[in-house]
């Protein structure tokens, strides 16, 4: 179940909820737009999304039996921001995106239906977990699409992982 747990940088948990409206105000608040989509209105959630300046759109997959996984996992695990929005719908499986803002630490567990869009800049860390399992659909702006420019910062280090159930 998508889950929003909220910690200090220190790694104290401060919350944490299940309530998909509650998990969409608290990231609001920080410029995260969090909605829940519903299968059947994908199509038009893309023209919408196309709309709004999003040209290039793809997917992306990854299996527990993915040959490049740990170096896929490895890639994403340390903190970085983007010069443009990171606009993800899961279709299926689970991936955890670590936020970083105002001095707090927002851990949003993303599943099958969320729509998750971390603003250009915003530092921030993806675990897709050790046996990963999800499909989503990716959004960009730019044909380029994912660039990363990453901190240096260790903080994802002191921060929960998505381990398997």
């Amino acid at each position: 179940m998508t889950r929003l747990t909220i910690f200090d940088e220190g790694g104290a948990k401060l919350g944490a909820t299940q309530d998909a409206d509650a998990i969409a105000t608290t990231l609001g608040g920080i410029g995260v737009r969090f909605e829940r989509w519903p299968a059947a209105d994908l199509d038009a959630q893309v023209a919408l999304l196309r709309a709004q300046g999003y040209t290039t759109v793809d997917t992306v997959s990854v299996s527990p039996d993915h040959p490049d996984r740990a170096a896929m996992r490895a890639k994403f695990l340390s903190e970085h921001r983007h010069a443009e929005d990171e606009v993800r719908y899961f279709v299926a499986g689970a991936g955890l995106f670590t936020l970083r803002e105002g001095g707090r630490v927002y851990a949003v567990l993303c599943e099958s239906g969320d729509l998750i869009s971390v603003p250009a800049g915003m530092r921030h860390w993806f675990d897709m977990g050790p046996r990963p399992h999800f499909t989503a659909v990716r959004f960009f702006r730019t044909p380029e699409g994912w660039v990363g420019d990453f901190t240096g910062d260790a903080i994802a280090e002191r921060f929960p992982r998505l381990e398997p159930a």
